[in-house]
């Protein structure tokens, strides 16, 4: 059966049908959204709770446990984290990656509504669910200052006009604003004052709460008309509440300013955000899940202008970082990368076939399988990212085999003397089934990919499936529209004076020569084999593993820990100085920074971030070595943890880790967990390779310990309620009133005078109401200092201490791993149990999945060869190849200090579908020798030499078209690299080893099965 004939024969078809995909391929390429990866979309919900002045431990019992409690029976949830500090409380639910967000959600949503009984009855308000994608980092960063304008009018513009602005553009998710400063009326009460006039601080909150309303008045019903009764009792502002009236003990009224100072300020002044020296907030715009990030970007530089136009007065608006910058970049590389190859491929056939003709048929294969595979991706929704260039890069390399194999034969027998159609007709039979068996081994190395689960399944399955269809394109052009353009427009005629085609007709000869010679000495190609394969599982041991590797997006994150209890005015100015510092580096451009609980969407009152924006790459180190500039340079600073790392593609440990890489600590025993976590740090530091080593346990906060004399209170008539009452308008922070504006509301808190905030001796201006007037606080309570947690972490509702780690440059992740396990052993105690965390978790899981991956791939091609040869033995005989590719790939990762990663790996995993079709070449041809009635070695050595020139254009065009990947060179080169030395090794290394292995192992199969097939006929005689 000729698969061919039809479109050999159905000239306008072939052309229409081969148009149509091209085409739609053009129209497809200039719709397909660009992004850096494959969405891959964590189904993450966000549980929030908030209880002003509660201590971290108070938040852990009341607040995260009963939570917890109701979640741990929520189906579909696959991790639960929980972190609790002063006055909040936040828990992560990550659920598997096969549930849906929306269902999930509301799942949380009905588990809270669940546990409302159990929560502490002062909480504000329900705690805020919300669903997020750990995954989404931020894609731009946009910085507003204005020097001469408070900082809340600036965060009210912010708010009121940009935010909605840039929420509204098509693809955005939310904008978020760090060090958000919302207008609130500060209320610092004068303690001295409040005990002259005998008024207490619950007094003032109920005089604030009944002279600052907005209440209904309802309507005034007439005869003719009705009225609406509008009576404005809300107080606007800090001049108004000055005047505000409170009544003294004596049944006097003053106006609030004689008890207290009322300002204009913010709700929160625990946090802020710097760009550069100046005061600015950081609006960090995060895109939904498969939105394009270049055209969010190009929409938001479009309405920048109006919006930086519109400012008040003094008001700058400058983005800071735009992700899309990085991936217009590394898109652009790769399609240059792409183009590069496809040229160097075009340039192969060129060489050997050394006419117009067919060199421009067989290069015809690259555009038209690239341009259909394009069509497919739009069908199924992928989009233009570094992955899936990627893949398109990889199959330039050999989408030409087939086309070079079918025009080769064809060309052959046009050079016996036959025309060009009958050439066509009986090159395309005589080779159709090669083609075939090449094209669906090839397809099905890629199947796997869409078997595997969790994170590393999602991110590979575009690339998977992109490779598959190129491929799958690439054997159906060679079937179609190659013997279609050779019956008519192939002309042939090698030059044998051309001094190229001397030399290749020599290097035949010679190899003619020696692949004989070997074929009479077999034992040393068997020995030369099994050398081969005892040093890849040598280099497999001794490689170091990674993961994936970070590209340089030209952004660096600092992540910094102060010491416990640092006060907000120490936090800021030590903020500021390193910021300062790290802004002299010559690579750095410009540097944000946050300081503060809440700014930056993370941390607890004692942590701070620097968001880095590098210059261009060719205008300083790689970010790797910017890092370790930046660590050297803040040393200095003594007492502060500062951490650096370039932002993961895809976040996969915690929202707020320190770090890149997690080790998590549980244990049902506190106690234990708290001595056993100091010691393992120590250690972790102590260990080479490690960097940047902190953990989130903090148990030195400075505190109150406030003991309630029982007695006494009972007799004076103060209850306990009253008494952490009044400690909580003191220093909570309160809000105690709201004001209603047209579009917003406001904050009206109510704390002491900060003066009166510094040390123990506050507790003594605190009055309380007793029986007989006034108390002060001291005659029912004593207080000491002392230390607690700063914050509180749970693990699936199990007492939890994260350990944050960076590695130094050289280290692996699979040694950073190993040696982490050994401290574990040595260092935790029986109760104390440490799992890795993030990114960490997913290598380990990797780590067992990818060999079971690749034994499934090499199953399934043997089944595939199996099939289509009807036989078991010539499959073998063909995957004899693998563990010389699988050595290859391995020594050049190792000559070129390259780590055994995630990308290397599915390279290897490439290597099993690409060194195959040597043999498959050679095996086809032969196997119609020995049905000729030739001997195992003639028909091999026929074969090879036969077949000599296609295997040598298919081997040289695959090494070309992989070497612009494997020398990398600009944006995300990081990636690339290592799977292009993995390919490129395997393929030089196998394709010249086995032109000698296969054949001689072809005649050993064959020689083993001769006896049994003497036999049948001898059987037959005797029957």
């Amino acid at each position: 059966m000729n698969i061919s004939a039809l479109f050999i024969r159905r000239r306008v078809l072939t052309i229409v049908l081969t148009l149509g995909l091209v085409v739609y391929g053009i129209f497809a390429f200039l719709r397909l959204p660009v992004a850096l990866l494959p969405s891959v979309d964590f189904p993450t919900v966000v549980v929030a709770a908030s209880l002003p002045g509660a201590s971290p431990q108070t938040m852990a019992s009341s607040v995260a446990t009963p939570l917890e409690k109701q979640f741990s029976a929520i189906p579909g949830l696959a991790s639960m984290s929980s972190t609790s500090s002063q006055g909040s409380s936040r828990i992560i639910l990550q659920f598997d990656l096969s549930q849906n967000i929306d269902v999930a959600t509301q799942n949380v949503q009905n588990a809270v509504t669940q546990a409302a009984h159990l929560l502490p009855p002062g909480l504000p308000s329900l705690p805020l669910v919300r669903q997020i994608n750990p995954s989404a980092a931020p894609i731009e960063f946009i910085a507003l200052s204005a020097p001469q304008m408070p900082i809340y009018r600036l965060n009210q513009y912010a708010v009121d006009r940009v935010v909605p602005a840039l929420s509204g553009i098509p693809g955005v998710a939310q904008v978020q604003v760090f060090g958000e400063q919302n207008y609130a009326v500060r209320i610092h009460a004068i303690p001295f004052s409040m005990a002259a006039r005998g008024i207490s601080l619950q007094t003032l909150s109920q005089a604030i709460g009944s002279h600052n309303v907005n209440l209904p008045q309802g309507t005034l019903l007439g005869e003719a008309r009705n009225y609406a009764v509008n009576v404005h009792g809300q107080l606007d502002d800090a001049e108004a509440f000055r005047e505000m009236p409170v009544l003294q003990s004596q049944g006097t009224v003053i106006p609030l300013a004689d008890v207290a100072t009322v300002q204009d300020g913010v709700d929160n002044d625990q946090i802020a955000s710097w760009l550069g020296p100046q005061r600015a907030l950081i609006l960090a715009v995060v895109r939904q899940p498969d939105a394009d990030t270049v055209a969010i970007s190009t929409a938001i530089q479009k309405r920048l202008p109006d919006l930086a136009a519109s400012l008040p007065g003094g008001a700058q608006m400058k983005v800071i970082y735009d992700k899309a910058d990085y991936i217009r970049s590394a898109v652009q590389e790769t399609e240059f990368t792409l183009l590069l190859a496809s040229i160097l491929v075009a340039a192969v056939l060129w060489l050997f076939l050394r006419r117009g003709s067919p060199t421009l048929i067989g290069a015809l294969a690259i555009p038209t399988s690239i341009l259909g595979t394009f069509a497919v991706m739009s069908v199924l929704g992928y989009t233009l990212n570094t992955l899936t260039l990627l893949a398109l890069t990889l199959a330039v390399g050999f989408v030409v085999d087939d086309a070079v194999v079918m025009l080769e034969n064809i060309s052959r027998h046009e050079e016996m003397g036959e025309d060009p159609e009958t050439a066509a007709f009986r090159g395309s039979e005589e080779i159709g089934f090669t083609v075939v068996s090449m094209t669906l081994s090839l397809a099905v190395v890629f199947l796997p990919f869409l078997l595997m689960g969790g994170i590393i399944g999602r991110l590979f399955r575009e690339f998977g499936v992109t490779i598959a269809v190129v491929i799958l394109l690439s054997g159906l052009v060679s079937l179609t529209l190659t013997p279609m353009l050779c019956a008519r427009y192939l002309q042939v005629k090698h030059d044998a004076a051309s001094a190229f085609e001397r030399w290749f007709l020599r290097l035949r000869d010679r190899y003619g020569q020696s692949l004989r010679w070997t074929l009479a000495h077999r034992g040393w190609v068997y020995g030369v084999a099994g050398l081969s394969f005892a040093a890849m599982i040598g280099l497999f041991l001794i490689l170091p593993k990674g993961f994936i590797p970070s590209d340089d997006s030209g952004m660096i994150m600092g992540n910094l820990q102060y010491p416990e209890g640092i006060s907000f005015a120490e936090l800021s100015r030590q903020q500021q100085a390193i910021a300062a510092v790290v802004e002299k580096n010559p690579a750095v451009m410009s540097v944000l920074s946050s300081a503060g609980q809440g700014a930056g969407a993370f941390g607890s009152a004692n942590t701070g971030r620097l968001i880095i924006r590098l210059k261009p790459l060719g205008q300083r180190p790689a970010g790797t070595m910017v890092i370790q500039q930046l660590r050297r340079s803040v040393e200095r600073f003594r007492g502060v943890q500062v951490s650096f790392m370039m932002p993961p593609a895809i976040q996969m440990g915690p929202i707020s880790s320190q770090s890149s890489y997690q080790y998590v600590l549980q244990s049902e025993n506190q106690g234990s967990l708290d001595a056993a976590v100091p010691k393992f740090v120590e250690a972790l530091r102590a260990a080479p390779g490690f960097q940047s080593v902190t953990s989130d346990l903090q148990l030195a906060d400075p505190q109150i310990d406030v003991k309630i004399l029982q007695k006494r209170a009972q007799a004076l008539g103060v209850t306990p309620q009253v008494i952490e009452q009044a400690l909580n308008f003191a220093f909570g922070g309160t809000q105690v009133g709201t004001i209603y504006a047209a579009t917003n509301q406001y904050s009206v808190i109510l704390d002491l005078a900060r003066r009166f905030q510094q040390n123990l001796s506050a507790l003594d201006n605190i009055l309380l109401p007793g029986n007989g007037g006034l108390v002060p606080l001291s005659s029912v309570t004593q207080a000491s200092y002392g230390v607690g947690p700063l914050s509180i972490s749970h693990y699936n509702g199990i007492p939890s201490v994260t350990v944050s780690y960076n590695l130094a440059p050289g280290m692996a992740l699979g040694s950073a791993s190993t040696t982490i396990q050994k401290l574990a052993s040595e260092i935790l105690p029986a109760d104390v149990q440490g799992t890795a965390g993030g990114t960490a978790a997913a290598f380990q899981q990797s780590s067992g999945g990818l060999p079971l991956l690749l034994l499934a791939t090499v199953a399934l091609i043997y089944a595939i060869l199996a099939i289509l040869y009807e036989d078991f033995v010539h499959p073998l005989t063909i995957l004899t190849a693998l563990p010389l590719a699988g050595f290859g790939a391995l020594l050049a990762l190792w000559i070129f200090g390259k780590e055994l990663d995630l990308f290397s790996f599915v390279g290897i995993i490439m290597l099993v579908g690409l060194v195959k079709k040597n043999g498959i070449i050679m095996v086809d041809f032969a196997v119609h020798r020995r049905r000729a009635g030739a001997d195992p070695v003639t028909a091999m050595v026929d074969a090879c030499l036969t077949r000599f020139r296609p295997i040598m254009m298919t081997n040289l065009a695959a090494v070309l078209g992989i070497l612009p990947i494997a020398i990398g060179f600009g944006a995300g080169a990081e990636s690339r690299v290592p799977l292009g030395v993995a390919v490129a090794g395997g393929i030089v290394v196998s394709q010249f080893l086995t032109l000698y292995v296969t054949p001689a192992f072809y005649v050993l199969f064959e020689n083993l099965r001769r006896p049994r097939r003497a036999a049948r006929p001898a059987l037959a005689e005797g029957g």
